[in-house]
């Protein structure tokens, strides 16, 4: 399957929202209740957060087919060399062919001076959980956390680009 991942741009928010809607209600499905799966996403993903989050952290979207098929979103690297990942979600059918791992990659290859990446992945997304751990994310703690009246359980990772450039023979 062919894909691109490029920087995302402002016409392109309609096509996130989608793919945060059907990616989230697939996810959670049983998970989280539908209802505070839409408030949730209908507060995080509005036009004015899209647009906030264009200015203020880095957005990738893969497109294939001619669609946009997935997104991530980083923060901004902290003094400390720090990013957090704020979510990588793609459509249900073109997880597993590696559009996720182009997406982490491209932010981590772009985020200038990160030491370290850290994720907050709910517990029961076994799929989102296999993922990061595949992509050498060390579980830091568990946390509950109050998702508009629901409370779920938070898995708070973290990856290590410094000692992995230096195994990778990158860094002497």
């Amino acid at each position: 399957m062919k894909f691109k991942i490029r920087n995302m741009k402002a016409k392109d928010i309609k096509d996130v929202q989608q793919v945060a809607k059907t990616s989230w209600n697939d996810t959670y499905e049983g998970i989280i209740p539908a209802l505070i799966q839409e408030n949730f996403l209908n507060s995080a993903y509005s036009d004015e957060m899209m647009k906030r989050r264009l200015d203020v952290s880095s957005l990738y979207v893969a497109e294939a087919e001619a669609q946009i098929v997935g997104f991530a979103n980083f923060s901004k690297v902290k003094e400390e060399g720090e990013m957090e990942l704020g979510a990588i979600y793609l459509l249900p059918e073109f997880q597993g062919k590696g559009v996720g791992t182009a997406l982490l990659n491209e932010g981590i290859k772009n985020a200038q001076n990160a030491s370290r990446v850290f994720i907050n992945v709910e517990k029961e997304n076994k799929t989102g959980v296999t993922f990061y751990k595949a992509k050498n994310f060390k579980t830091l703690s568990e946390f509950e956390d109050d998702l508009e009246g629901h409370i779920t359980i938070m898995v708070r990772m973290v990856k290590d680009l410094v000692n992995e450039k230096r195994n990778q023979g990158l860094l002497e």
